[in-house]
């Protein structure tokens, strides 16, 4: 299963064929809603050594990415067989993380710092936020060079306000070949994970975010329950964003009060939740929205939130 992979039959009308073609996440204005796909999910660290040992130590095992363009940070990535990743980005001088938008992040030995979602028509998605009063900055250039010498390329575009991905995530679009930039990663490869299922963001205004997102995509109002030790969530059927806000005290009012609003744990999907609950040795296992939810061991990670969802 790709979420990337296209489709072409030779018996499809023209018509059909182009509409197949428009990434769901570039929709016009005039539809009724946008489905987003995740492209990644990131976690920042002070040391990539340090955050590839702890995903290494929970059966994650990550390959290297290779430095930035800009010269600051590097990277490593688990990528699942759905065509999501995981992307684990550290300054490439440990501890030096001055002029990257997620200094701020890379202080700490390892947390969840922002998501991306991609598209091939870049300009027409930042064209339709804009129209619809959501703050977008001018796409920018981005680079990497991978450990066999390959330079890859790709355009991105910051929507809403915070550092890049914190809340509404940012858009990339590749300038190379998006099989140049990520393949799956044998620890992963036709495993009992197969990706990024579920971003789960912790928001100030739990009512605040719902407004945003409908108006950013155009979704209907999403369904909530409250969770042990996240609070108050909300999640959008068929959409990958779900939104929590602390009822109270504990982890998650301390970390919003850090950070600020950005994503606090992601999920990933499986179709063999017993089985990848035995594998990974998942625990605190709950129902979330009538699907089953456990933890990976967050000592293990640093302090990072890593979950699997499924039935």
């Amino acid at each position: 299963m790709s979420k990337w992979s296209s489709l072409f039959c030779c018996h499809l009308t023209v018509a059909t064929l182009v509409l197949m073609l428009i990434p769901q996440t570039a929709m016009t204005q005039g539809s009724k809603s946008v489905v987003l796909e995740i492209d990644h999910a990131s976690i920042c660290g002070s040391n990539l050594d340090t955050l590839r040992q702890a995903f290494t130590d929970v059966v994650l095992t990550p390959d290297i990415g290779g430095p930035h363009g800009n010269g600051i940070t590097q990277m490593a990535l688990i990528g699942f067989d759905d065509g999501t990743y995981l992307e684990l980005i550290a300054p490439i001088k440990p501890g030096a993380a001055a002029g990257s938008e997620w200094a701020k992040f890379m202080s700490e030995d390892a947390v969840t710092c922002a998501w991306a979602v991609g598209t091939n028509v870049l300009l027409q998605e930042v064209d339709r936020l804009k129209k619809l009063g959501i703050p977008v900055k001018a796409p920018e250039r981005g680079s990497r060079k991978r450990p066999d010498g390959m330079s890859i390329e790709w355009m991105t575009a910051d929507v809403g306000s915070g550092t890049p991905g914190s809340t509404l995530p940012f858009i990339i679009e590749d300038q190379t070949p998006r099989a140049w930039r990520v393949q799956t990663s044998p620890s992963v490869q036709g495993g009992l994970v197969y990706g990024v299922e579920n971003v789960v963001l912790g928001v100030n205004n739990l009512e605040a975010s719902i407004a945003l997102f409908r108006k950013a995509y155009g979704w209907a109002d999403p369904l909530t329950e409250t969770q042990k030790d996240f609070g108050r969530v909300a999640y959008f059927p068929g959409e990958p964003v779900i939104l929590a806000s602390p009822s109270g005290g504990g982890w998650l009012s301390d970390r919003l009060a850090k950070f600020g609003e950005s994503p606090v744990a992601y999920l990933l999907g499986t179709r063999d939740f017993p089985a990848a609950a035995k594998k990974y040795k998942l625990s605190g296992t709950r129902t979330w929205f009538g699907q089953k939810v456990a933890w990976f061991d967050a000592g293990k990670l640093k302090g990072v939130r890593l979950g699997v969802i499924g039935q």
